[in-house]
């Protein structure tokens, strides 16, 4: 069971570091990754181009507001498609065992540093019918 248990331990990292910077990224974007229709449209929405680099007298380009956002936007979409694949990949390889306590110690994680449930978009009761028990929930 050693294997399993570092297998477990290194997902459960991975994810927590994933799901922390989703959320962080949602709550910039005002996006609420708990509603299902905003996460449908976050991942059907094509990549937006970046708004056209302003000429300006000084060499360095000047990042505006909307290129971040159009930035941000994009680090979310692959984010998620990342995350989503991380955790197909893991149901193949290690089984459902091993990505249920992954998903819930990276879950735990998010909640023991105050963020809400489904704030990285990822409501665990949404997608097991055993959910996660949260002893140490705020």
């Amino acid at each position: 069971m050693q294997m399993t248990d570092e297998t477990t331990q290194r997902l459960g990292e991975s994810l927590q570091a994933l799901n922390a910077r989703i959320a962080r990224l949602a709550m910039a974007l005002d996006v609420a990754l708990n509603d299902r229709a905003a996460v449908e449209a976050v991942m059907a929405k094509l990549p937006e181009p970046a708004p056209a680099q302003e000429r300006r007298a000084t060499t360095a380009p000047r990042v505006t507001s909307e290129r971040r956002q159009a930035f941000q936007r994009q680090e979310l979409r692959g984010l998620l498609l990342l995350r989503y694949h991380l955790e197909t990949t893991s149901l193949t390889d290690n089984g459902w065992v091993v990505t249920h306590q992954a998903m819930c110690q990276a879950e735990q994680h998010l909640l023991s540093h105050g963020f809400k449930p489904g704030a990285d978009g990822l409501g665990l009761d949404d997608f097991f019918d055993l959910g996660c028990t949260h002893a140490s929930q705020p």
